[in-house]
């Protein structure tokens, strides 16, 4: 595991996370957006077993994923939990809205990405369809295809809605797009189809424009290859 710094203003942050993994690129975003400086100490997920699976690492966090957050002696994992952490703590740009209804509205749209979406689509997951259920790569890309499309098409139904704005949910980059532009990066990975979802995409680019997204973007990550 190796490590780096950003610059900025240094709360006292670690990220343990991966250059490709959605759910550290998340986080990542979050970070960049608030302009907090952080540690970013790399777990490569396929060099070997992979070093999440390492005493090291289990010792931060005992499930083995990333990303994991340390905050002084606090750890925190789980995406979710470590941007509503980072919201709450570092309350100023806010990620979430003022409002209960404008709140509900943002975790419904990451919780579509991050409960429905994403683990089904897992590195695990899938090397255990091929590995364990010995189904072929056909097999398993159409597996992935459908669990973008199924998520994919509720989060375009709900940016019809008025609360749509430049991004997600009104002007402002909310944790909506957090979670959805990593989503993007892994469908447009997998060759998943995105025509049918103009409103989501055209949010997409416009969030890649932004230095926030783009900096955390995983080919600009020091432990790419």
């Amino acid at each position: 595991m190796s490590a780096e710094r950003d610059g900025g203003p240094n709360p006292g942050l670690a990220l343990y996370g991966y250059w490709r993994s959605s759910s550290s690129y998340r986080v990542r975003i979050a970070l960049n957006l608030k302009g907090l400086a952080c540690e970013h100490r790399a777990v490569n997920l396929v060099r070997g077993d992979g070093e999440q699976t390492l005493p090291e690492y289990r010792s931060v966090n005992p499930l083995g994923l990333v990303p994991a957050l340390v905050h002084g002696d606090r750890v925190i994992a789980q995406s979710v939990a470590i941007c509503e952490y980072l919201d709450e703590v570092f309350p100023e740009p806010a990620l979430l809205p003022a409002d209960a209804a404008g709140r509900a509205r943002v975790r419904c749209i990451v919780q579509s990405v991050a409960s429905e979406i994403q683990p089904l689509n897992n590195s695990g997951v899938t090397r255990y369809l091929g590995e364990v259920m010995n189904q072929d790569q056909s097999a398993v890309q159409i597996w992935y295809r459908h669990w973008v499309a199924r998520g994919f098409s509720a989060v375009e139904t709900w940016l019809a809605g008025p609360d749509t704005g430049r991004f997600c949910h009104g002007d402002h980059p909310t944790l909506a797009d957090c979670f959805l532009v990593p989503q993007v990066y892994n469908a447009e990975r997998f060759g998943c189809a995105l025509d049918a979802y103009p409103r989501l995409m055209r949010i997409a680019r416009l969030c890649r424009s932004l230095d926030a997204f783009d900096q955390a973007a995983p080919e600009n990550q020091a432990d790419a290859p």
